[in-house]
């Protein structure tokens, strides 16, 4: 296969991205890549060393997107408002590209955040939890709210509810949340 002169990472990410939609990380490989692209498996090697790299490539791609969908549902909201706007949209867009969403699950080792794609999610989410609460650098009610909103959308994922589905406790655990975090408003003033 001839080595087109237009492949770009964006270009390898976009089709790279189509396979993962369509069987998730396990169904990911260069050469099935390469063939997609009408290429040699290793001209892909020239912008990604490994299939590792494509991997946190894509997971930073799924940062970046899911930062915008929940920036997008909250803008111009009153906090209380653009908190439960960005869980809805939280759970629908894991629900809609579950595969991407995995990425943003994938095992890692304890680290420091370091700048980039998925520390701006955290600071999407932590700034919105931070303008409901009236606390600066909220971290605990973020990660209460993020684990709840995770663990919820991979017991929906997994199909865990069963048949009689949810009955609106994802509405329950929400309300419960954003409930304590305008509680905590006046008590962190005082």
């Amino acid at each position: 296969m001839p080595y087109p002169s237009k492949l770009t990472p964006d270009l390898i990410l976009n089709s790279a991205q189509t396979l993962l939609d369509a069987g998730g990380a396990a169904a990911l490989n260069m050469r099935p890549l390469a063939a997609a692209l009408g290429v040699q498996a290793s001209s892909l090697y020239r912008h990604f060393p490994d299939r590792e790299a494509l991997l946190q490539a894509l997971e930073d791609a799924a940062s970046t997107e899911f930062g915008r969908v929940l920036q997008g549902a909250s803008s111009g909201k009153p906090p209380r408002e653009a908190l439960w706007a960005a869980a809805e949209a939280y759970l629908s867009h894991a629900r809609r590209f579950p595969h991407r969403y995995g990425l943003l699950l994938s095992p890692r080792l304890p680290a420091t955040a370091q700048p980039g794609p998925g520390k701006d999610l955290w600071n999407t989410v932590l700034n919105l939890v931070s303008a409901l609460s009236r606390i600066p650098d909220d971290t605990a009610r973020t990660v209460a709210l993020w684990a709840f909103l995770h663990g919820y959308a991979v017991l929906d994922r997994s199909g865990l509810f069963g048949l009689s589905g949810p009955r609106g406790s994802f509405d329950i655990g929400v309300n419960a949340l954003l409930d304590e975090m305008e509680r905590a408003a006046p008590a962190a003033s005082a």
